[in-house]
């Protein structure tokens, strides 16, 4: 370790067509601590950029099991990582962790005493950093699932449930597409409930309270929508708010219950790699000096949701004990 610094390797994601990478060279220069930086080899040749392109600014391109044993991982679907046996204790660990509804996750987490610094909670100034990434989820949702409609979005009848940054992105692909569109915000969910069977198509994009224990859209409620409804499930909360979905990917994206069509790929910007790429580096390259250095601002620190294997995110705290599951809190 140099002066304190800690290394910071990034993790090639395994996760079924995930190209979404957290750092590109294009943005190494708003990086002082380069020589901490290790990539695994070949982390953005799926994006045309060469592993010389990371060395020639600095920082070291090593084989994954290389990269394991850094201070600090990176790893864009940090929730879908399969190497958390393979490290040591007391990690680093950078991402969308989405540790309240991974609960596996979460757990290996725990046993490893490891800290997870959650990119999903992010913010600055009340807004989210990634917020053009919640609103591709939206657009790459619509792009990819409308097919399975069998309908063109201008001959459809589409509900959103929601009206976050995803939201919006669906919203502004159905409208260009001229598809006919009723929103439905978090105070007109009882609305939804009377409407919900007059569409063609439901997307939704709700930051579901996960200590909730009903539902928006039951099992039992499907028999009354129209014969192939689609629900494009942007939010992919397993069996949450709408007891049915669950998630799938990018290769099998949708199923069908009595007859109704389930889309819930989890991971939708990821078929946007060099769109969202872009925002990611830009917007994630000027924290990596302080991470590197241990000098957290506060929108770090309160991103913190897993410290030392202790759980401090009330959130998970919450939804845990719902569950019946061992919370460690300090």
């Amino acid at each position: 370790m140099e002066n304190n610094k800690q290394k910071m390797g990034f993790i090639i994601s395994q996760k079924n067509g995930e190209e979404r990478r957290a750092l590109l060279p294009q943005d190494l220069d708003k990086v002082k601590n380069t020589n901490m930086l290790v990539f695994e080899s070949g982390y953005a040749t799926s994006l045309g950029h060469d592993d010389s392109e990371y060395i020639n600014a600095g920082a070291q391109v090593v084989s994954r099991e290389e990269v394991l044993k850094c201070d600090i991982l990176v790893d864009v679907k940090l929730d879908d990582a399969n190497y958390l046996d393979k490290i040591d204790d007391g990690r680093i660990l950078i991402g969308w962790a989405h540790a309240t509804q991974q609960i596996d996750f979460t757990s290996a987490v725990m046993n490893g005493n490891h800290t997870v610094l959650a990119w999903e909670e992010i913010y600055e100034d009340g807004r989210y950093i990634f917020f053009r990434n919640r609103e591709v989820a939206g657009e790459a949702a619509i792009l990819h699932a409308f097919r399975y409609s069998k309908k063109m979005p201008y001959d459809a009848k589409v509900g959103i449930i929601g009206n976050g940054q995803t939201a919006k992105g669906a919203l502004r692909v159905l409208h260009g597409l001229g598809a006919d569109v009723d929103v439905y915000p978090r105070k007109f969910e009882a609305l939804f409930l009377k409407k919900m069977f007059d569409y063609d198509v439901i997307v939704d994009c709700v930051m579901w309270d996960t200590t909730r224990t009903d539902r928006l859209i039951y099992k039992e409620d499907l028999k009354k929508f129209k014969p192939g409804t689609l629900i494009i499930d942007v939010s992919c909360n397993l069996f949450l708010e709408i007891e049915t979905s669950g998630p799938t990917s990018i290769d099998d994206p949708v199923y069908e219950v009595d007859g109704i069509i389930h889309y819930a790929v989890d991971n939708t910007p990821a078929m946007f790699g060099h769109t969202v790429t872009k925002i990611l580096s830009s917007v994630f390259s000027p924290y990596i000096d302080q991470i590197i250095e241990n000098r957290y601002s506060n929108s770090l620190n309160e991103a913190i949701v897993i410290k030392d294997g202790y759980i401090i995110d009330e959130g998970i705290k919450l939804f845990r004990e719902s569950k019946g599951h061992f919370v460690r809190v300090k």
